[in-house]
């Protein structure tokens, strides 16, 4: 007979898994996403989150796109908090790219009039598509990364063994 300690599965925290899962995302994509406006792959600006509080005239500039770098990153982790509370049992990458697609439908097309300068029918294809790709991997990356968590058959059957 094992120990208590050995039989006891360490569980992880939802909250503090979201909100680094969160960061990362933010980190990562929010990232890239400024890439991708620096080399001119798309037209929306990385302060788009904060378009509705802060003048367009500085969210263009150095610090505003830091600003939106930032509220992107807060964005990823209220946007993970949400994913891992609800659908963090569901295995595979697929909810996850669903779920970026639906940010993506939510922030491009049906909030871009508030959000973005122009609607998205008006921005140019490359800029759609980018969106998109981004927002896609995005989910993604925070889907996968709970459902691997949260799914893992491999650390279920090793903590088993142990006991």
């Amino acid at each position: 007979m094992g120990n208590a300690a050995s039989q006891q599965r360490q569980k992880t925290n939802p909250l503090f898994f979201a909100i680094e899962t969160g960061f990362f995302a933010g980190l990562i994509w929010g990232g890239l996403h400024w890439i991708f406006y620096a080399l001119r792959f798309t037209k929306v600006i990385p302060g788009f989150l904060g378009e509705p509080v802060f003048r367009h005239k500085f969210l263009i500039s150095a610090a505003g796109q830091l600003t939106g770098y930032l509220l992107f990153i807060g964005f990823s982790v209220l946007c993970s908090i949400l994913y891992v509370l609800v659908f963090r049992k569901i295995k595979g990458p697929w909810a996850g790219m669903i779920y970026g697609i639906v940010w993506w439908s939510v922030l491009i097309l049906a909030c871009s009039w508030s959000l973005l300068m122009q609607p998205p029918f008006r921005l140019p294809w490359n800029s759609l598509i980018s969106e998109f790709c981004l927002f896609l991997l995005w989910g993604l990356f925070i889907g996968y990364t709970a459902a691997t968590e949260y799914t893992d058959e491999r650390k279920r059957d090793s903590s088993k063994g142990m006991a």
